[in-house]
């Protein structure tokens, strides 16, 4: 049988199979009048949501690989990759608000838990174990470059701009909630940075488009005599519109969270034909979205009339209507029909560090995206190459994505735990949480002990006095 067409069937096989994880473990109210999910965002049910959203990011970034896109295969999650990443920041936005409206002084110490410890600890992580990755695999770097990307401000990982974005709204929360009593001047305020950040990365561009003469990216002889590393596509912050186009989701869920008490009762009474009108206006916003696209684009740099940055803003701007509903249409979606199950469960738990691994596993596993009959999977044709390839990098992607999670964990262990002094007759000695907790359970237990003896002794004079 023709390799091609062995690989056309696994691909179907493959998508029937992502649809399969979605179906088991379902929890499905559809046909069931007045009946609704009401755990629908809970804390278990939005880890399963990101665990999916894992799962179709890494398939994503495989189907974004060049044997792939010659191939045609994967086809449907070649374009994908916002509408997954858009589910992480609805789900963000949705738990800062939910945190910050049952915690009290929610805000204090957040730089220091919800910034630093959780977010910047794990990209400063990644960057370490890329460059170690780097200078094993041998792969080439300035002195310069080692530099920058060693602290952050140019990309050691290409892949690790969602925690950079997402510290930075974080922060912006922070500050908005922090200083400004008003909750919809809070929202206003975060939005509008969402949109500057949106057009600065269209001012930006994929590489350093205003460092040389127009166009000298599509001059060969430019590359081959004058081109420097810095200049080079995904080098620094902001360089492409996934940083930013699917950002406008996080306002979406801080919004979804303030008023859920609201929006709720409101599709739960004649679900059937709200959620119809919702999901036309979805499908309304995606048709701008394809117009801007196709009308204009993101990659007009290779258009041979310079960077174009004004196409690029108002692609942005065609999109910014779909990444804000889609999440939200999704959520209402869960309130019929949600999965969770061990698989969910299970990329829920390590998403962010299987999206920052995968990488890893794509670049140590590419010789099997090339047909050469050097390569230990060499089965006579590049189809059956690309299978063992993406099943490697998904398997791969989970391992490195748990090693780097535990090494996180103890990284941030080692420096955010809190440790007390606890004097002795003979030396001071600081404890860690562990050992405290053992000494207080152990005074508790003296006391109870005492207690218990004080209430038997009290109980015996009140024996004697009565004889």
């Amino acid at each position: 049988m023709d390799s091609t067409i062995v690989w056309r069937v696994i691909d179907r096989i493959v998508c029937f199979l992502f649809v399969c994880v979605i179906v088991v473990g379902a929890k499905n109210k559809f046909g069931k009048k007045n009946q609704f999910n009401d755990d629908f965002t809970s804390l278990e049910v939005m880890k399963s949501v990101r665990g999916f959203a894992a799962m179709g990011v890494i398939l994503h970034h495989i189907s974004q690989e060049f044997a792939f896109q010659e191939s045609g295969v994967l086809t449907p999650f070649v374009n994908a990759g916002a509408y997954f990443v858009a589910v992480f920041f609805f789900c963000s936005g949705y738990g800062l608000i939910k945190s910050f409206d049952s915690k009290k002084d929610y805000l204090k110490g957040f730089i220091k838990k919800r910034i630093v410890k959780s977010i910047v600890v794990p990209f400063y992580v990644d960057v370490l174990l890329y460059g170690l990755f780097t200078f094993l695999v041998k792969i080439h770097l300035e002195k310069a470059q080692w530099v920058t990307n060693l602290l952050g401000i140019t990309m050691m990982n290409t892949y690790a701009w969602f925690p950079i974005v997402l510290s930075l709204l974080y922060l912006v929360f922070f500050l908005s909630f922090r200083f400004v009593k008003n909750r919809k001047a809070c929202f206003v305020i975060i939005g509008v940075f969402t949109v500057l950040m949106g057009i600065g990365a269209c001012i930006n561009g994929h590489m350093a488009w205003w460092a040389g003469p127009a166009n000298w990216w599509m001059d060969d002889n430019f590359w081959e005599t004058s081109f420097k590393w810095w200049m080079d596509e995904k080098i620094f912050w902001f360089q492409g519109e996934w940083w930013v186009n699917s950002a406008p989701a996080f306002l979406a869920g801080l919004i979804f969270a303030t008023y859920e008490n609201k929006i709720v009762p409101f599709f739960k009474n004649k679900y059937g034909s709200k959620f119809f009108v919702l999901i036309l206006i979805t499908l309304a916003a995606y048709g701008l979205n394809t117009y801007g696209q196709t009308r204009f684009g993101y990659w007009t740099e290779f258009n041979m009339r310079g960077p174009e940055i004004d196409k690029k803003i108002l692609t942005y701007f065609c999109q910014i209507p779909l990444m804000f509903i889609f999440p939200f249409t999704v959520f209402m979606f869960l309130m019929k029909y949600y999965v969770v199950n061990p698989v969910s469960r299970f990329f829920g738990k390590y998403s962010l560090h299987t999206y920052l691994m995968n990488l890893m596993a794509l670049t140590l596993l590419r010789f099997l995206s090339y047909n050469f009959e050097e390569s230990p999977f060499y089965m006579g044709g590049v189809y059956p190459n690309l299978l063992a390839y993406a099943i490697g990098v998904i398997i791969l992607s989970v391992l490195l994505g748990v090693g780097e999670q535990k090494l996180t964990d103890r990284v941030q262990a080692l420096l955010f735990t809190k440790r007390q002094k606890v004097v002795y007759s003979t030396a001071p000695r600081f404890m860690d949480d562990d050992d405290l907790k053992k000494i207080r359970k152990e005074e508790q237990l003296k006391e109870k002990e005492a207690s218990e003896q004080k209430s038997f002794e009290q109980e015996n004079d009140v024996k004697n006095a009565s004889k």
